[in-house]
């Protein structure tokens, strides 16, 4: 069973996949928990240490699953454009809310190096993942290609979070895979 601290953490970030920064409050976290009035405050004292552990629980939660996950191998661009088109899916579906906290808390932690520590260390664990990838499949620059790669997922990833869910990801994923190869 999940600690109280850990309710509060997965009900704050929900909180903020589904409404944005501006609702993270302890209270609002404390009643879509579940929890007592006043628990959350009892882990986090501040909005600030609060916001910091969303944060941090956040790479924490997705280290572990990353580190779980049973991924297929991939030899082959075709399998790159499958892995990768499948992990937007999963981004931007299921895990759309997660997603869209994963955006907001970088932008509110945009100029406090100490707040983004955890969300970047985690973005350089999947650019070393896909520059990986790209040297396996054949990629010339995988270091430059990734980059471009990335900045395209990046962008299909916000576009289908934020604009239009139903976007097509296969011929966007392929295209910037074929891209990142030639």
């Amino acid at each position: 069973m999940a600690s109280t601290r850990e309710r509060a953490l997965d009900a704050a970030l929900a909180l903020v996949g589904k409404q944005g920064i501006r609702a993270l409050t302890h209270a609002r976290v404390d009643e879509r928990a579940g929890l007592p009035k006043g628990s959350t405050s009892n882990w986090f004292r501040t909005r600030e240490a609060l916001v910091a552990g969303v944060v941090a629980w956040l790479a924490e939660s997705e280290r572990a699953e990353f580190a779980e996950a049973e991924t297929p191998p991939v030899d082959t661009p075709e399998e790159m454009i499958e892995a990768l088109s499948a992990l937007i899916a999963l981004q931007t579906g299921p895990l759309a809310g997660r997603t869209r906290a994963r955006y907001a808390l970088f932008l509110e932690g945009a100029g406090d190096a100490g707040l983004l520590a955890p969300l970047l260390e985690q973005r350089r664990v999947f650019v070393e993942w896909t520059v990986a990838l790209l040297e396996r499949v054949g990629a010339r620059s995988p270091e430059e290609a990734a980059r471009a790669l990335m900045a395209a997922a990046d962008g299909l990833v916000l576009h289908r979070v934020t604009v239009d869910p139903d976007a097509e990801i296969r011929p966007v994923v392929e295209r910037a895979v074929r891209s990142a190869l030639d």
